[in-house]
């Protein structure tokens, strides 16, 4: 038993070192692990800032919430950007280093940050220059497009760091560098929580920007997460390190990231622009059902965030033993990381059924928003377990460079299925936000119920990077 305990916690250990192993051989469930400790953690972090940025914009009333939530559903089309470039960058490096080819993964992971930096800048030109019109275009009332354009102004303006915090990430991960992606995230949402209140309430020699103040504290912390990326991209002592002589335009390399993150990019585009169209349909019932919903999603995302660490783990060891002619032991690495993740989900999932009044009311008492929060969150969390099988599946297909079956999976469940079943249950049945929320817990769950379908049927094996 001892001898047990020891192993383990130098499992733990080595993954939160980064200590470098070679995740094409060895044991199925300590290489997942080894993966996965490092990227729930980043992923934890994450999940800690959005609740805590939640909980103080949530001290500036319900306009100040809905406008954090309508911009945030803008913001889905710049995550669907980043995400999926992440992915198609991931595949490939994962691929790359299952290969044993390190400069070949350094040339597409440069490949991969000049697409980034090119994304953000059409993104920046468009958010500067009418986010007030897309709030409008929103359902935003006039209150929260008045308080709210400036700080949609400056989240959509510094969406490079957005792109590029997730894009130098992936290469992080797929290389096998989980650890360091895991500090990059620490460092710039540690300086985005201790700024935030500082910027939104004027304490000591800050000035006070309400609202605004959250975009800007989180621009200036992912924007430190990415200069931390940098320096270590180039500091040389990571799986994957970039020279003066990767750093060139390569068309062919770009093409494949363009083809495997098109696709991808289609089909977090078809799940998130359903977030887009979801929220549109609660903004109809007003700010405190769209505040509500937001407080209610955040809780969500406190927690899908790290499952999506374990998912991340899954497609990395998907990758890797793909490039190393190893399939029987990618699907293993799948089912492992699957069980891990339902396990978690689950008993979260009950925890938030039971205590879902009380934990909202730890964010707001608006008489108004808290219990329709209260309403999303129990509906949502029956679901977990579907959540948590989902997502390591569609993620464990994108590993494997196999970009189409999940956009598919997502054409299907979301947009035919989620969105006007969401629309008959709130509008033509009259059920109110909980149709809405109802939808999104049957969407989900039809989406991890054809992924092992179709993940059973094994094509993703055959799919050359």
């Amino acid at each position: 038993m001892l001898e047990q305990k020891i192993t383990w916690w130098t499992v733990v250990r080595d993954s939160i070192r980064g200590t470098h192993h070679d995740y094409t051989s060895g044991p199925i469930g300590r290489a997942v692990v080894l993966l996965a400790i490092p990227m729930i953690l980043e992923m934890g972090m994450e999940s800690i800032f959005a609740v805590m940025d939640v909980f103080f914009v949530s001290r500036l009333g319900p306009d100040a919430i809905a406008t954090v939530g309508l911009t945030e559903s803008i913001l889905t089309l710049v995550y669907t950007a980043a995400i999926k470039l992440s992915i198609g960058v991931a595949a490939v490096v994962a691929r790359r280093i299952g290969e044993k080819r390190t400069d070949a993964a350094a040339e597409a992971a440069v490949q991969g940050i000049a697409l980034g930096l090119g994304v953000a800048a059409i993104v920046a030109v468009l958010g500067i220059t009418l986010a007030p019109r897309l709030l409008a275009a929103m359902g935003a009332s006039p209150a929260v497009t008045a308080i709210g354009s400036t700080y949609t102004r400056v989240m959509l303006g510094g969406s490079a760091t957005v792109l590029l915090l997730f894009l130098i990430n992936a290469i992080f991960r797929g290389a096998g560098d989980a650890a360091i992606a895991m500090r990059v995230l620490w460092l710039a949402n540690a300086i985005n929580i201790l700024l935030g209140p500082c910027l939104i309430f004027g304490l000591g020699p800050f000035p006070r920007l309400g609202v605004t103040g959250a975009a800007v504290a989180t621009t200036i912390g992912r924007g430190t997460g990415v200069l931390y990326q940098l320096y270590r991209l180039t500091r040389g002592d990571s799986r994957i390190t970039l020279r003066r002589i990767h750093v060139k335009l390569i068309p062919a390399v770009m093409g494949t990231l363009l083809r495997l993150s098109g696709s991808g990019t289609f089909q977090v585009l078809v799940g998130t622009a359903s977030y887009v169209g979801l929220i549109r349909i609660l903004s109809t019932f007003g700010s405190p059902a769209v505040a509500g919903y937001t407080i209610a999603i955040r809780l969500v995302v406190f927690w899908i965030l790290p499952s999506w660490g374990l998912s991340n783990a899954a497609a990395t060891m998907v990758g890797q033993s793909l490039g190393a002619k190893d399939p029987d032991r990618a699907e293993r690495a799948v089912w492992i990381a699957a069980i891990y993740n339902m396990a978690v989900l689950g008993f979260v999932g009950l925890v938030f059924i039971i205590f879902a009044g009380p934990i909202v009311g730890i964010f707001t008492h608006d008489p108004a928003a808290s219990p329709v929060g209260a309403l999303a969150l129990r509906t949502m969390s029956y679901g977990f377990v579907f959540f948590a099988l989902g997502m390591v599946l569609t993620q464990s297909f994108n590993g494997a460079g196999d970009t189409w079956t999940p956009t598919w999976i997502n054409l299907f469940c979301f947009w035919l299925w989620e969105i006007p079943l969401a629309f008959v249950l709130a509008r033509v049945l009259n059920f109110g936000p909980f149709g809405v929320f109802l939808a999104i817990t049957i969407g989900y769950s039809t989406l991890a119920l054809v992924s092992t379908v179709l993940f059973r049927r094994g094509r993703w094996k055959l799919r050359m990077v």
